[in-house]
């Protein structure tokens, strides 16, 4: 396969690759990722973790307007005296060690898995801090023949953005960005083989409109299946999953009536740090019991995922938990797999995602009630801001794994020049066609991208929403000057 370059005009890689990334994918639907075989009728139920790992990029120190883009964990790395900066060697450390763990299970002959989420910001800052020897671990991960069949990679959105106050367009640009990136860092085959996708803070968006543009996105750039929170979604009468554990298919219908549907891994609700740190999920599967779908008996899966760096329990205690439970369950009734071996193998026995059961973001069964799809974008502006109006609970501003944070409310300093970027970034460079491959094109994308990131509103009023509007600012100069 072709190979495409890490850094153009000094700037990461996110475009110009359109085609050729979108041939590759297609090319490889059709293959499986997995050539193992997981034989469902050996086991009971099955596991899968996967690990987030992410960092912003910000300012560097001076004057906001002026500073060179660096990565947080750059700025942590020289400011250990602050705060818990202290912790950014054990960051850096916690980016490269599953090259480590995963290669020492294997040499024993154990059978370990686990899903990998890289943020595009954080693999950009790895390299812009010159650490080679966690891309040495990751390159590893993502390509060695026997690596590769114990480790998924999951693709996300290169600026870690939130899909529900994320623009549709922009959401799609962060999506091709990542797989531009990681086609770059580790080759196009390694590509080919990211089926499933992670969004940044398990962020699904319950608008109609916003939902069926998330989904559409990801199909259309070849992911077959989505990890989502269990709590931000609900069966079509409205009513909670009955069953977790098992994939469902997640359908999001617009205003205009159409509909896309892909195949969801539902991750469920409780500490997720705590949860994958002393790999719950194991335990947990342990207590399941076969399932039937279509007739077909179907092993159960415990899926969960945190961050893989941030707290002491990620820290200090995941890693001999991690490879106590590697070696405890390796050839047993209760196994752990990655989620596409999970989907790979029910398919080989009938299990497709038509089966699945289905389930609709949250809040959608009392809008649809009201409105019927196909009514068009103003009739359903009109029938949420009543139903708004009748019941402050309901909302359409999407669902993560917290309740306790909205994405869109409150923010108004760093989302409106964040929209202003946006709007400026449709107006001068997609409307009028300018080649994704033009630097003025490249130059305006990074910072549009990177201004997207959740962290600017995570972090709450202060320098962190500073920080996101100066990155906004960047963008549009950046696209005015095109």
């Amino acid at each position: 396969m072709d190979q495409i370059p890490e850094y153009v005009d000094d700037l990461p890689n996110l475009s110009g690759h359109e085609e050729l990334i979108s041939n590759t994918l297609a090319e490889a639907q059709s293959r499986p990722v997995f050539s193992d075989g997981l034989d469902l009728e050996r086991i009971d139920a099955a596991f899968t973790i996967a690990l987030h790992m992410h960092q912003p990029l910000i300012p560097a120190a001076g004057v906001i307007s002026e500073a060179p883009i660096i990565s947080n964990l750059a700025w942590m790395m020289d400011h250990q005296d602050i705060g818990d900066n202290h912790n950014a060697p054990v960051f850096a450390w916690c980016y490269r060690r599953m090259g480590q763990f995963i290669r020492k299970l294997l040499e024993e002959g154990r059978q370990p898995r686990v899903m990998l989420d890289y943020s595009g910001t954080l693999l950009y800052g790895l390299r812009q801090m010159g650490l080679d020897d966690t891309f040495d671990e990751l390159r590893y991960l993502a390509c060695d023949s026997q690596a590769r069949e114990a480790v998924e990679w999951l693709g996300c959105t290169w600026g870690h953005a939130v899909a529900p106050s994320t623009p549709v367009q922009d959401y799609r640009l962060h999506v091709r960005a990542w797989q531009h990136q990681f086609a770059a860092l580790f080759g196009l085959e390694a590509l080919s083989r990211v089926r499933g996708f992670s969004p940044a803070e398990m962020a699904l968006p319950n608008h109609p409109d916003v939902a069926y543009q998330f989904v559409r996105t990801l199909l259309d750039c070849g992911y077959e299946w989505v990890l989502v929170q269990e709590h931000t979604v609900e069966r079509p009468d409205g009513s909670g999953v009955s069953d977790p554990y098992l994939p469902h298919r997640l359908v999001c219908t617009n205003s205009h009536g159409e509909t896309a549907a892909i195949t969801a891994i539902i991750k469920t609700q409780g500490s997720d740090t705590k949860l994958v740190g002393q790999m719950q999920p194991y335990y947990e599967a342990k207590s399941l019991h076969p399932r039937d779908i279509a007739g077909r008996r179907i092993p159960p899966l415990s899926a969960q995922i945190a961050d893989g760096e941030n707290g002491g329990v990620m820290m200090n205690e995941f890693p001999p938990k991690y490879l106590e439970v590697m070696r405890e369950c390796s050839e047993t009734s209760v196994p752990a797999v990655n989620a596409t071996e999970y989907l790979e193998a029910l398919r080989r026995i009938g299990i497709g995602p038509d089966v699945l059961p289905p389930v609709q973001p949250l809040h959608q069964h009392k809008l649809w009630q009201h409105i019927e799809p196909g009514q068009g974008p103003e009739r359903l502006a009109t029938v949420i801001d009543r139903l708004h109006a009748e019941d402050d609970r309901f909302h359409m501003d999407g669902g993560s794994w917290t309740d306790d944070i909205s994405w869109v409310r409150g923010y108004d300093n760093v989302l409106i020049p964040m929209e202003r970027a946006s709007a400026l970034f449709s107006t001068r460079l997609l409307a009028t066609d300018v080649p994704t491959t033009d630097p003025r094109y490249r130059r305006a994308l990074f910072h549009l991208l990177a201004s997207e990131t959740s962290c600017y509103r995570y972090w709450g009023q202060g320098t962190w929403t500073d920080y996101g509007a100066e990155l906004a600012r960047r963008a549009a100069e950046a696209a005015l000057a095109a």
